[in-house]
């Protein structure tokens, strides 16, 4: 073997000796790392890893029947500093010390909590210290704040540089304030974990979506959270209720309560047709004086009627054929035996009502001649009187989607888990005996005015994404026909009776006839604790074409003696004519012969462009500002404008006249919804630059 030969195959050992050593050494490593000190690289791996963040979808928004928002989802944010960001830091400190007094200047014009000096020293302490959480603000901020302060010096500069973090928290807000505000509902704390109550809770997992997922991952030396999954944005819940009415409702209920210091109180107001609730209003005294919505009393309270039930007491007997109502009732002098109990009409201390009609028992809300006639003709068989009862569908769920909503209790005598005692039926027949929410008291009042047709009341019309509707719901029918057309005829004449010559004397209107039934309910909340009452009233309106059903149930009022007409029938009556009136003014609105739609005062420019668009003609001198006047077409009548005089505003919309009033100075604030309907300072007088005028509105 030559010497050339000899040195290849030295040096090829040599190689394969290195890579063999090298191998060994490898599996060695491998081995201490994953036997010996597997523990030591576990934590360091744990301290490094970053777990995955939900990404919150934006909660869905729920909206009146005609589209204005009810409740919707804003961001609030909490101001941090990072002081320990490195570029703070570099060439000694010169990118915060140059910025320093500016930024500090700008947060204390801003909050006003601290001086520029305090935020100075505030601030610098934080950062000789390296703290990386320092809180600006202890308070949360709007977006628009957000944007504001991110142009502060220093801060323009972004995160990287600056250090500044905003946290986000979401916060459900309510554009209209208290209205309907247990029917909406809520959701639990800052941020969206879920429906609290009412609408927010029935539809939470609609209105929530569904969240995303954000992966941490590590982006040249800082962590960065990259989106994985987008999240899917709630669905937005569109309701049948109208905030007008509401209003109306919630303003007519409240000062009820105040006037007689009434502990709670509710209204519901329905569609006849439809079913569709148009207000719903829950009332608690929380002071003297001072009423909110705590609980949804209207859906969810279990309670006896009292004598709104005697309107059905007394169908069963017409049903039946058993009276008609020209028949006669004696009542005697206010007291009458019953069983071993004396049943008392609210007159016995007066005499009594003697002979009545049963027009007149219901139209008097007479105990006495209900129970009798209810007992003369069932004492011996009560199971078919509540079997009645049931047919006409009183008794039967009709699932509302509002949660925790009650659902009528009607014992029946045969069922074994009850006693029944004699005296059951007479009571039962004038609302004792049972429990009922009002909103099935209402639901079977509505079908008396529906021509006989029981419908299921409901708050919620459609479910729509990005405008576009996913899923409607309609009317839906729980008893095709309550009784016949004949029994329908005469209840409704009674009930009409009870409004002009019984005790609803009080619910007249000279303005909408009105028909329905008084009810006044002893109540005792536990043994030895004193009786209070329930008054209420509940009926539709107008009588001979009704339009809307509603009922009105006061709890425990303290000033004045206690009636269903007096006290909640003149609420109803309040809400009838208002309601009426709007309703008529709308129809008036949509049958102008001419036909054509109403315009505000303000820019004339827009309005033409805006009519020509719809292909109405307007006559116009060329005016910048104008009036309009309406006749066969629209002509503008010009508008006089100074930079130094109080413009007049009255006819404009909201857009035009702050723009009018803040361009001669003057502060504005704003009542109502609509046009200009009037305004605190004259026009025509020298303006007074930072004076404030008041705009009111209306429609």
């Amino acid at each position: 073997m030559s010497s050339t030969h000899q040195s290849i195959l030295a040096r090829f050992a040599i190689v394969y000796l290195v890579m063999v050593v090298l191998f060994l050494l490898a599996i060695y490593k491998i081995v201490v790392i994953q036997v010996v000190e597997k523990d030591k690289w576990m934590a360091v791996a744990e301290r490094l890893e970053r777990p995955d963040k939900k990404v919150q979808a934006n909660r869905g928004n729920i909206y009146s029947h005609d589209g204005k928002l009810m409740a919707s989802t804003i961001p609030y944010y909490y101001l941090y500093m990072d002081t320990r960001v490195e570029a703070l830091h570099m060439k000694n400190g010169r990118l915060f010390k140059d910025n320093i007094d500016s930024l500090s200047l700008c947060l204390s014009r801003k909050f006003g909590d601290r001086s520029a000096g305090e935020y100075r020293r505030y601030i610098t302490r934080a950062y000789q210290a390296g703290k990386g959480n320092l809180l600006l603000y202890p308070k949360k901020i709007t977006y628009s704040e957000l944007k504001e302060i991110k142009k502060f010096p220093l801060f323009r500069l972004g995160r990287n540089k600056s250090g500044l973090i905003e946290r986000e928290y979401v916060k459900r807000i309510k554009p209209f304030g208290s209205l309907a505000s247990r029917t909406i509902g809520n959701i639990y704390g800052e941020g969206d974990k879920g429906g609290q109550f009412g609408l927010e809770l029935a539809y939470d997992s609609l209105l929530r979506g569904k969240p995303g997922v954000a992966k941490c991952e590590l982006l040249g030396n800082r962590w960065v959270y990259v989106p994985v999954v987008e999240p899917q944005d709630g669905l937005d819940v569109t309701t049948t209720l109208d905030i007008e009415m509401q209003d109306i409702a919630e303003r007519a209920l409240v000062d009820k309560l105040v006037e007689i210091d009434a502990a709670s109180g509710c209204v519901l107001l329905m569609d006849v047709a439809s079913g569709e609730v148009k207000a719903c209003v829950n009332m608690s005294r929380v002071a003297p004086g001072d009423y909110r919505e705590i609980v949804n009393m209207a859906v969810g309270d279990m309670s006896e009627p009292g004598s709104t039930f005697k309107t059905m007491s007394l169908m069963v007997l017409l049903e039946k054929g058993l009276v008609k109502p020209t028949d006669s009732v004696d009542t005697g002098n206010g007291k009458w035996p019953m069983y071993n109990r004396i049943m008392t009409d609210h007159n016995h201390k007066t005499g009594g009502y003697g002979m009545l009609t049963v027009t007149e028992a219901l139209a008097n809300s007479s105990n006495i001649g209900v129970s009798r006639l209810v007992d003369a003709h069932f004492a011996d068989n009560p199971s078919e009187f509540v079997d009645q009862l049931y047919k006409m569908g009183l008794g039967k769920p009709m699932n509302i989607e509002i949660p925790g909503a009650g659902r009528p209790k009607i014992r029946h005598p045969k069922d074994k888990h009850v006693n029944w005692y004699k005296t059951a039926l007479p009571w039962m027949s004038i609302g004792y005996e049972v429990q009922m929410p009002p909103i099935y008291t209402l639901a079977f009042y509505n079908a008396i005015a529906n021509k006989g047709k029981y419908i299921r009341p409901y708050f919620v019309k459609s479910i729509s994404q990005n405008g576009r509707i996913l899923e409607t719901f309609g009317t839906e029918t729980i008893n095709s026909s309550i009784c016949s057309s004949s029994t329908l005829r005469d209840i409704r004449m009674m009930l009409q009776a009870v409004v002009e010559e019984g005790t609803g004397k009080a619910v007249h209107s000279d303005y909408v006839s009105i028909a329905g039934k008084t009810g006044t309910a002893q109540l005792q909340y536990g043994k030895g604790q004193p009786v209070t009452h329930q008054v209420s009233f509940c009926g539709y309106f107008p009588a001979d074409k009704p339009m809307y059903s509603a009922i009105v149930v006061i709890r425990q009022p303290r000033n004045g003696y206690p009636s269903g007409g007096l006290m909640s029938g003149r609420v109803f009556k309040t809400i009838a004519e208002r309601v009426y009136a709007q309703s008529v003014q709308a129809h008036m609105v949509d049958s102008i012969a001419s036909g054509l739609p109403a315009a505000k005062a303000g820019k004339t420019a827009a309005l033409s462009e805006v009519l020509d668009e719809l292909n109405f003609d307007c006559l116009s001198a060329g005016e910048t500002w104008g009036r309009v006047k309406i006749s066969q077409n629209y002509k503008t009548e010009p508008i006089t404008v100074s930079d130094y005089h109080v413009p007049n505003v009255v006819g404009m919309g909201a857009k035009d006249a702050v723009y009018l009033m803040e361009r001669v100075g003057l502060r504005v604030q704003l009542y109502g919804r609509g046009k200009v309907q009037s305004q605190s300072i004259q026009p025509g007088v020298k303006a007074m630059r930072g004076q404030t005028v008041s705009l009111v509105f209306g429609n």
